[in-house]
């Protein structure tokens, strides 16, 4: 009976050092931590209990070996017992395991209802800041600055030293085209006139031709001599 008093002891030692851990029992990572924490207590818990019960065994297989019947009784009554405690400590698991489950379930609900809500003050409170009239505003002012920005850059533009008149441009290009197109007529060959069909002279014998410069050149002296006598 003293042994198991100092189980029911010890028992009682693991609950208070549990219970001291929690700095917040409000805090669920601090309540889940503790919740592990005593699923793994009662792990070494179930792995002595075992132990026990495999050396009762082992006793009551001896003393009914030796014939002492009431030790071997005593010691079967012991393992019962352990037996018991052992489903007990289960039973402790897995409340602590559902606990554990559910307690990590709802904090992360939690956690998601405090992002949800988180977001929606944020998009209340930039809905607040960027209004509709702001929005409206702020595009009045953008195109009223476009605006100045053009007649800054005209007035910029008007100040061109190399700024003349368009109708004298266009009377100097137009004088470019015309020299233009009279360096193209010059430059083209000036297409060649077809040749006058010649005329057929009617042939005359070269004898012929002989006698008449003879009577010609004689008439030429005849006359030279009369001027003479002249």
């Amino acid at each position: 009976m003293r042994f198991f008093g100092k189980k029911k002891n010890k028992v009682n030692n693991s609950t208070v050092s549990a219970s001291s851990k929690v700095s917040n029992p409000t805090d669920p990572q601090n309540t889940i931590v503790t919740l592990r924490q005593s699923i793994v207590t009662q792990d070494k818990r179930e792995e002595h209990v075992t132990r026990k019960i495999d050396q009762v065994t082992d006793e009551a297989k001896k003393k009914m070996a030796k014939g002492d019947k009431k030790g071997a009784l005593f010691a079967m009554k012991r393992k019962k017992m352990f037996e018991k405690e052992i489903e007990k400590i289960q039973n402790v698991k897995m409340t602590l395991e559902t606990q554990a489950m559910n307690l990590e379930s709802a904090a992360q609900n939690a956690t998601t209802f405090h992002a949800m809500a988180q977001g929606n003050q944020t998009m209340k409170k930039i809905r607040k800041d960027v209004g509709v009239e702001k929005v409206d505003d702020i595009m009045d002012e953008i195109k009223e600055e476009m605006e100045l920005a053009n007649e800054v850059n005209e007035a910029l533009q008007s100040m061109d030293p190399f700024l003349t008149d368009e109708d004298e441009l266009l009377e100097e290009l137009q004088a470019l085209e015309m020299a233009d197109l009279d360096a193209e007529l010059l430059a083209k060959p000036i297409a060649s006139t077809p040749a006058a069909p010649s005329l057929l002279l009617p042939t005359v014998p070269d004898s012929k031709l002989l006698h008449m410069a003879q009577e010609e050149e004689e008439a030429l002296k005849n006359l030279e001599a009369e001027l003479v006598g002249l």
